[in-house]
């Protein structure tokens, strides 16, 4: 454990579970590295992910749009590459790029693929998958309109796909204002429990956290989401 990562755990006890407003205080004060972190949010959902009909997957535009600051990787063939440097991808390539992140290259928001690289791009998916950052085209992510899939992208529309029992997604800047932090995971919160699936007994969402992209989860007591 890295000195700074052990200061944090030292000084803050992550075995409990605080209110929206706390835990976002304490999110907030954790990101203590050089750059602007993104604070993710990570739910466990009581759900079969071997059942399709139970699997949870969408799109959601957020309240506070992390605008600017959204980085988008578009993996596309040297034909289509223009367009989307045109349409304001920050990162954008074709073979190097997959084999960039197949070495551990993960930095940006949002993935984005023409469908003729998706053969390539399939093989990122234990990289991609579990950071919700594998483009699907059934979410407009694999397809030739990069220029509207990068403007979606860029004005904070946020796919959404369960990954075994857990969706997790980047929903805030460690630079936002407290009070836009607290709306965009009240309101990620409340759309994935809409999304609740017929023939689930109990409670559909188990356990929330949030984390700042360098730092420990932080566990949310569901019962101040006021549901």
């Amino acid at each position: 454990m890295g000195k700074r990562l052990k200061n944090i755990t030292t000084e803050n006890d992550f075995s409990k579970s605080y209110s929206v407003e706390e835990a976002v205080d304490m999110a907030i004060k954790t990101s203590t590295t050089n750059f602007n972190e993104t604070i993710d949010i990570c739910m466990n959902l009581n759900i079969d992910p071997k059942n399709g009909e139970q699997n949870v997957r969408g799109k959601i535009k957020l309240p506070k749009s992390l605008g600017k600051n959204v980085k988008v990787c578009v993996f596309a063939s040297d034909d289509k590459q223009q367009e989307a440097k045109d349409a304001g991808a920050d990162i954008v390539g074709s073979d190097e790029l997959v084999e960039k992140v197949e070495n551990g290259f993960v930095d940006f928001d949002r993935c984005i693929s023409t469908p003729d690289m998706m053969s390539k791009v399939g093989k990122l998916g234990k990289i991609l998958g579990p950071r919700n950052l594998m483009p699907n085209p059934k979410l407009g992510s694999v397809t030739n309109n990069l220029k509207q899939a990068i403007e979606d992208a860029k004005s904070g529309e946020l796919e959404f796909k369960n990954s075994d029992t857990l969706i997790q997604a980047g929903i805030a800047k460690s630079d936002f204002e407290k009070s836009d932090v607290i709306s965009n995971i009240k309101f990620f919160y409340e759309t994935i429990s809409k999304e609740r699936p017929s023939g689930i007994k109990g409670d559909f969402v188990k356990k929330v956290s949030i984390s700042p992209t360098m730092g420990p989860g932080i566990n949310i007591n569901l019962d101040s989401f006021g549901a």
